[in-house]
């Protein structure tokens, strides 16, 4: 199935008011909560909370959703996470995949970077994006993109008077660094597996944001050098950022497909790539890499994420695409492979 770039639009459009409407539901909600501490439930762990507020505004853009589009199919983590049925949800057909609060413990501490995340999917690819940060600028700062030849993707301070500015913000964007990771800006999560041994994810995370900040030769040959470590506390904002040229790699592991559909459209329309963070079994160094963005759901969706941001033609004159592959074996070596599952 396929929609006209027009259709498209349409669908980009009724997002985008959708997210800022929901936008303005969450902070007036925050600001009615400032003086209170916010209600809150835990799913997995007391990192893994849910409030009153990410069940309504999930419930805002469902409904709103599903009177403008009766026919799309939706996933919500907040109501995927209440359900029985954990197997893999998402079908061929036009889908919408929305994550209404990510970045939950952030709205709970006052820290900005919290997203409304609104992804929609034909063929199981991530095609239009709308990421809607409330509390970022003055009135909120929204992302967003159409996964298209003809599409786009764009950055707007809700309430500014002038055009909203094209992603990257670097145009054309910079080549990578050359001994990249070596200089580059590193982002990712420590995630909600909070188990205390040697083989834990938690742990292998902590191995890796040492192996990557590491000094070159120290760790055994694994230390990257990287120019700093950001840890958002929000993996739609990580994305978001990078795809934005303002980080060069997001590792993840963990994350559901509410986490990342609406902002991997974005960075597949700006020319980044996602591949899986765990590197194929015996890949060697000349075989091809598995683009995540080549289509098929396991591939687009599981829960390891290693997002590479856009570049141009070096100074050497290697491609983009060579670039970025050259980043992914880099990372891919200094990193542990992870044992996250989940119900396919």
């Amino acid at each position: 199935m396929s929609l006209s770039i027009s259709e498209l639009q349409e669908i980009h459009d009724f997002a985008s008011k959708l997210s800022r409407r929901a936008g303005h539901y969450l902070r007036g909600d925050r600001a009615r909560s400032q003086t209170q501490i916010l209600p809150t439930k835990e799913k997995l762990n007391s990192v893994d909370l849910v409030t009153a507020v990410d069940e309504g505004v999930e419930k805002l853009i469902r409904d709103a959703i599903s009177t403008k589009f009766p026919d799309h199919a939706f996933i919500g983590e907040e109501s995927y996470s209440a359900g029985e049925e954990k197997r893999f949800l998402l079908k061929d057909g036009p889908t919408w995949i929305v994550d209404p609060i990510d970045g939950t413990v952030n709205m709970i501490h006052m820290f900005p970077m919290t997203a409304i995340s609104i992804g929609f999917c034909i063929n199981s690819i991530p095609t239009v994006g709308v990421v809607f940060a409330p509390f970022l600028g003055g009135h909120g700062t929204l992302y967003s993109a159409i996964n298209h030849p003809e599409g786009g993707a764009w950055m707007s301070e809700y309430g500014a008077t002038g055009p909203s500015t094209n992603l990257p913000t670097a145009s054309p964007p910079p080549p990578l660094p050359k001994d990249a990771p070596k200089g580059c800006l590193f982002f990712g999560e420590w995630g909600k597996d909070r188990r205390d041994s040697p083989e834990s994810n938690l742990n292998k995370k902590s191995t890796n944001f040492i192996n990557m900040a590491t000094e070159i030769g120290g760790r055994g040959g694994k230390g990257g050098m990287v120019h700093g470590i950001r840890s958002l506390g929000s993996s739609t904002m990580d994305m978001v950022f990078v795809a934005a040229g303002q980080g060069d790699i997001m590792f993840e592991a963990g994350c559901w497909e509410w986490d990342v559909c609406a902002a991997q459209a974005i960075l597949l329309q700006t020319g980044g790539i996602v591949v899986d963070s765990n590197p194929p079994p015996n890949i060697s160094d000349d075989d091809p890499i598995p683009m995540a963005n080549l289509g098929g759901r396991r591939r687009v969706f599981y829960v390891l994420y290693l997002a590479i941001r856009a570049c141009s033609i070096d100074e050497d004159g290697r491609t983009p695409r060579t670039q970025q592959e050259a980043l992914v074996r880099a990372v891919w070596k200094r990193t542990e492979r992870f044992d996250y599952e989940r119900p396919m």
